[in-house]
């Protein structure tokens, strides 16, 4: 078995598909002969016989079937490993498809990709900004090659990778009654209006799943599809909001906006990696998996959240 070549599994498989000595011969450019003989010593080699012949072509015997199944696989592996390799000579270029939700475009991936493109300059990188949801169904459905998403969501059949965690934290505005609170539980804000997102976001999701626990609804006063509208909202006074504590920093010195810690095991959220199958993705996208993922083992610090207003 050490001696098989490839040229021999590949005159094989030519055989199977024209069940036919001759055709196999003009589709791979060789001699009837020398066709012959190298079936004739794979056979010799294996100890066993291949082909059935007949006056008007082959036939595989059981156990050529076996050998069939076994060579296109090897064949088929043998294409991916010069494609896998072909990138390498030419310096690694591609094109990876992306979808990430709101979360991690914002939070995580500028700096991620911008450090991934820098050391893979000739890829292109599609990437789209949408729901957990809509993103897991993007993979399922072959539309996306990786998707980033909350990891809270079910997402049966795909294969998960942890990549960052994000602290959800308390926003209103500096003069709103909570605002001088230094940590509080999210039951504690259900007596106030609330500034959210879109209701099919897995945030909204997570809010009112908890908000059944407590068996008291989230008083949503506005619906917007942005942390920063959400963020602008709070800051008119028209009410309260929950977010990713690193979302609402980028408004910190634009808007008028304070952030308290929420105590409630939920809140330290978990943002993972979604992919169909590692084994099918080209190598560019699985370069980009490993260095994402690697990601989730950097010290990199949540920003504080911000002391409330001392005195007036």
């Amino acid at each position: 078995m050490k001696r098989l070549d490839f040229v021999t599994l590949k005159l094989f498989v030519a055989i199977a598909d024209s069940r036919s000595l001759t055709r196999a011969a003009e589709r791979e450019h060789l001699a009837l002969a020398a066709v012959s003989k190298r079936i004739s010593d794979l056979e010799t080699q294996l100890s066993t016989t291949l082909l059935y012949r007949r006056p008007r072509g082959v036939e595989l015997t059981p156990a050529g079937h076996a050998l069939l199944h076994h060579a296109r696989h090897m064949l088929d592996s043998l294409d991916h490993l010069n494609a896998d390799l072909s990138e390498y000579s030419v310096g690694i270029r591609g094109h990876v498809r992306l979808h990430a939700n709101t979360s991690s475009v914002i939070e995580f991936l500028p700096d991620d990709l911008s450090d991934f493109s820098r050391r893979y300059p000739q890829i292109r990188i599609d990437m789209q900004e949408r729901l957990s949801h809509e993103i897991i169904d993007a993979v399922r459905d072959g539309l996306t090659d990786i998707g980033i998403f909350s990891g809270h969501v079910p997402a049966e059949g795909l294969s998960i990778y942890p990549y960052r965690r994000d602290r959800l934290v308390l926003v209103t505005a500096r003069d709103h009654p909570l605002a001088e609170r230094e940590s509080l539980a999210f039951a504690e804000t259900l007596d106030y209006d609330f500034i959210g997102l879109e209701q099919d976001s897995s945030l909204h999701a997570l809010l009112h799943q908890d908000s059944q626990r407590l068996a008291r609804p989230v008083r949503m006063r506005i619906q917007v599809r942005s942390f920063e509208g959400i963020c602008r909202m709070i800051d008119r006074g028209m009410g309260i909001g929950i977010l990713p504590a690193r979302a609402v920093a980028a408004y910190r010195e634009s808007l008028s906006l304070t952030t308290t810690a929420l105590t409630d095991e939920w809140a330290e959220r978990e943002l993972v990696i979604g992919i169909r199958d590692l084994e099918t993705l080209p190598l560019i996208a699985r370069e980009m998996i490993e260095h994402l993922a690697n990601a989730s083992a950097r010290d990199i610090e949540t920003p504080d959240i911000e002391a409330p207003p001392q005195g007036p």
